[in-house]
């Protein structure tokens, strides 16, 4: 594990996006954190409002290193194997960058009307701490 992956666990989409990537990871990179755990994002001075800015990675082993929004998504994408060919190509095409930005700040401004929230938070089972679930 390396990175600390911070997510909306009342947000459908960001769950499923969570549950894909705790099905190709298996708890190998990354370490889920739900926004919703203000007490364990206390600890890196993370605020409900810095978390309203979307979905952050943290570097476990350089907590300041961080990423959020379009550019945790990117990261993610470029740690997953073979991922960063496909990040790599993005970020060279021409304006891709920026309608990538406007488009997740639109999907995140927006999520529950297009996605759904859930009645519970989601908690994964490769969490912060491991003992996220018996």
């Amino acid at each position: 594990m390396n990175y600390y992956f911070i997510y909306d666990g009342n947000c459908n989409l960001c769950v499923t996006l969570v549950q894909l990537l705790e099905t190709l990871d298996q708890g190998k990179i990354f370490r889920y954190i739900p926004m919703q755990d203000e007490q364990t994002l206390a600890q890196w001075l993370i605020t409900s409002e810095d978390c309203q800015q979307g979905m952050m990675l943290i570097d476990a082993n350089m907590p300041d290193r961080r990423w959020q929004g379009s550019n945790a998504a990117e990261e993610i994408g470029r740690l997953l194997p073979l991922g960063s060919i496909f990040v790599d190509a993005y970020r060279a095409l021409p304006g891709a960058k920026w309608a990538g930005d406007r488009f997740y700040e639109q999907i995140r401004d927006n999520r529950y009307t297009l996605f759904g929230n859930r009645t519970s938070t989601y908690q994964s089972a490769y969490c912060f701490d491991d003992n996220c679930r018996s």
